[in-house]
């Protein structure tokens, strides 16, 4: 069997000859690496090793069961412990289990069947512990910041101090920057930098959620307290107890929302939709826009007190039109992953394609550049990738033309108008014009569900 599965078992038992019955019977399994022990105290004082089981015997020369599994349990509160007891007191046995006992078993003839049962579960749960353990450290050396975020300019440097720092200390974090700069990749790279990288990390798009479902999403909801909601259902704050909650578009959440996001913050408490039960979580928040938050302070949009409580660490991630050769680092990586995935002969950029990269302004950012080199890749007649095999979108003005509304045209409508100009500026790419016009893009599928406006 794997080393991950051996088990290191302490035998806590001052009758030597039981002692070596329960020895004998688990040593049956070449996993179990077992110690003997007659006393409390001998038992604490090599906690050092960190078995992964204790068998305690209810009644021993310096200490009963109850407050030896305490001594046990403030020392090292991971391990399992199965009290083995001479008397059948079922209030004992629920008092032990209540206190943490993994298991109460009564000595009787029965006693070594059911040891040998409860270990092996045991086994087979640490099994499962340790390969979740593996699989989360292989997850957080994918998203260490030197690996999942490729550059060497001096903004990405600033940016690794910045996460560094972030991973050290238990603050809420607030990402901005424009979109396709990264900011989900560098919350995950925080939060498996940080102490909670064993926990989940639950991200939330807000700009993605209809405002009505919302709350139900971030908070969950009882059986019965909308139509639709035939079950409970756990909040995303509850998912992500013990971990980190990554709030994406933040700046599109309502109001009404707003203040009711402030209170649990407040009270590091939710009350689910629909229900009375104030539910306590411990997650760390972060957050990200790509707008400017204290703008929209300053406009009304956004609370002020919640604005200051989301705050924390501000971290502002750098469009990637202003990293300079980072870009044909990024694009170079990008080529590589996509021809080994696709099994397709290496690529390389020849030295027009190159210039003509790092002349472009990358409205999409890094998403962009990766979209294009990918297809540059399908599209090259040979390995080296030409300017002609580069979809880059042609130079556009920064802002479309003035619109000069009617006298009598209502705002609604002037709105319309900007918004619907804009679409036709940026061949209908929603992701953008959102993005220019620093509104979500929830508001222009809103506009074009009730045909306000339409795309080009």
């Amino acid at each position: 069997m794997p080393a991950s599965t051996v088990v290191t078992i302490f035998i806590v038992e001052d009758n030597a000859w039981y002692g070596e019955v329960l020895e004998y019977r688990l040593a049956q399994n070449p996993d179990y690496q077992i110690r003997r022990y007659t006393t409390v105290q001998a038992c604490l004082d090599n906690l050092g090793d960190k078995p992964d089981l204790i068998t305690l015997d209810y009644s021993l020369p310096d200490g009963r069961g109850d407050q030896a599994l305490r001594q046990i349990k403030e020392r090292l509160p991971e391990v399992a412990v199965i009290v083995i007891s001479g008397q059948e007191d079922v209030r004992t046995a629920i008092a032990l289990l209540h206190q943490g006992a993994y298991d109460y078993l009564v000595k009787d003839e029965e006693t070594l069947d059911r040891l040998w049962n409860s270990v092996g579960n045991l086994q087979k749960q640490l099994l499962l512990r340790r390969e979740n353990a593996r699989l989360r450290e292989q997850i957080g050396q994918k998203y260490d910041p030197q690996r999942a975020i490729l550059g060497e300019s001096e903004q990405i440097k600033q940016l690794f101090a910045l996460i560094d720092k972030a991973g050290r200390a238990n603050i809420s974090v607030s990402l901005s920057g424009e979109t396709g700069t990264g900011k989900e990749l560098v919350a995950k790279a925080i939060h498996f930098r940080s102490e909670r990288r064993t926990g989940p990390f639950v991200a939330v798009n807000v700009a993605a959620i209809p405002g009505e479902l919302l709350e139900s999403e971030l908070f969950g909801h009882e059986k019965g307290a909308f139509t639709g909601a035939i079950s409970r259902r756990i909040g995303r704050f509850e998912e992500a107890n013990k971990g980190t909650l990554f709030l994406d578009e933040i700046s599109e959440l309502d109001l009404s929302l707003q203040a009711k996001l402030l209170r649990v913050l407040q009270e590091r408490e939710v009350v689910r939709v629909g229900g009375n039960q104030r539910i306590a979580f411990d997650a760390r928040l972060m957050v990200a826009t790509h707008r400017d938050l204290n703008l929209e302070v300053k406009e009304g949009r956004f609370r002020e007190d919640l604005y200051y409580r989301l705050l924390g660490l501000p971290i502002v991630l750098p469009p990637l039109r202003e990293r300079g050769h980072d870009i044909l680092l990024l694009a170079n990586s990008f080529l590589n992953d996509f021809c080994r995935q696709n099994s397709m002969a290496a690529c390389s950029l020849s030295a027009e394609a190159q210039h003509l990269l790092l002349q472009y302004h990358f409205p999409g950012n890094v998403r962009e550049l990766k979209a294009v080199v990918e297809l540059a890749a399908v599209l090259a007649e040979s390995d080296t990738i030409r300017p002609q095999d580069l979809s880059l979108r042609g130079e556009r003005p920064n802002h479309p033309p003035l619109i000069v509304p009617g006298e009598d045209e209502s705002l609604r409508g002037q709105t319309a108008a900007i918004v619907q100009r804009y679409l036709q500026t940026y061949n209908g790419n929603i992701q953008e014009v959102a993005a220019r016009l620093q509104i979500g893009k929830s508001t222009i599928y809103r506009m074009l569900q009730k045909k306000e406006i339409h795309l080009p």
